[in-house]
């Protein structure tokens, strides 16, 4: 009698524990299906940017957004905190099998993103291009600056803003990134019309102010004869200008930089920097979406869409047009 009981009261137990476990398991766990209205869009475009914070990327994403979103255009943007090839390249692959309707990205080297391409052309996926291209890819288009052009553009600059010897050190961002090699390539044939300047060093920044810094420091400290400075990414004019301020030397290096970054343009007005090659990131985005929209309806666009690319010097900063101050 008393296991029946004992027996009896183990099955009440039990099941009055189960029906707690039932109720708070349901009240826990379980999401109602409740209808929203969620937003539709006409298409979902990802843009992979270089790395996340970055004030140039910052440019593109933002006119690309604007633009975006004027046209119902649902726009995805990522990226990795810290540049990070092969993470970008993990982007863009996952970007293609979720089979969003558009990506535009940078063009980076080796196998795999050309690896990439062919994947999202079998996908359906139209692929542009901008800051960097790999113009043999399967990428459908570039949008951006013509960078062996630009790096050209910025040694005729230097060649007809000094006198005498220079011997030149070059910061970059990073030696791999194919747009810094074309830069520095331009800037290279550039300097091939005269035998009083010659390239001393070359240091990568690795994308900081902090590593341009260094490099400077480092390069200036190693080559005491070098009077001319070459920064081929956005933040080196930045960094280069606090290195050369903690070395000691009789006279400032002649200083020419890329973009219009505001710290850039107070660089320049107060004489810290002697000129920058100007590229208008802007456009990229604003232009990147319009090209993809008519990738959306058409197979073919024309491959190579360079935007505005010059050169400013300290004199011309208080002439720049407000759209070309609002770029920075």
């Amino acid at each position: 009698m008393k296991k029946r009981v004992l027996y009896t009261s183990g099955v009440v137990i039990f099941g009055i524990c189960f029906l707690f476990m039932l109720y708070y398991g349901k009240e826990t766990f379980y999401v109602e299906n409740i209808e929203t209205s969620a937003e539709t869009h006409d298409f979902h475009f990802a843009l992979i940017i270089e790395e996340a914070g970055n004030p140039y990327w910052q440019m593109i994403e933002r006119s690309a957004e604007e633009t975006a979103s004027k046209h119902n255009i649902y726009l995805e943007t990522i990226g990795p905190r810290k540049s990070d090839t092969d993470e970008v390249l993990k982007m863009i692959d996952r970007m293609i099998a979720a089979k969003v309707d558009g990506i535009i990205t940078q063009g980076l080297p080796g196998p795999r993103f050309l690896e990439l391409m062919n994947k999202a052309s079998e996908n359906g996926v139209p692929v542009l291009t901008v800051d960097s291209d790999v113009s043999e890819s399967e990428r459908k288009a570039y949008i951006g600056t013509d960078n062996y052009e630009a790096g050209r553009l910025a040694g005729e600059e230097l060649i007809q803003s000094t006198e005498g010897k220079q011997f030149v050190g070059i910061i970059t961002g990073n030696l791999e990134s194919l747009n810094q090699q074309e830069r520095i390539k331009g800037f290279e044939d550039a300097l091939k019309k005269t035998d009083r300047i010659g390239i001393v060093d070359i240091q990568e920044s690795n994308i900081t102010e902090a590593g341009a810094a260094q490099a400077a420091y480092s390069m200036m400290k190693q080559h005491s004869e070098i009077n001319a400075l070459f920064g081929t990414s956005a933040l080196d004019g930045i960094g280069m200008a606090e290195g050369v301020e903690e070395i000691t030397v009789w006279e400032r290096p002649y200083m020419i930089t890329f973009d219009i970054l505001p710290e850039t343009l107070e660089l320049l007005e107060e004489g810290s920097i002697d000129a920058t090659v100007v590229q208008y990131p802007e456009e990229m985005g604003e232009k990147a979406i319009h090209i993809m929209l008519e990738l959306q309806e058409k197979d073919y666009v024309e491959p190579l869409q360079y935007t505005k690319t010059n050169v400013i010097h300290r004199a011309d900063w208080e002439t720049l047009e407000p759209d070309e101050e609002d770029a920075s």
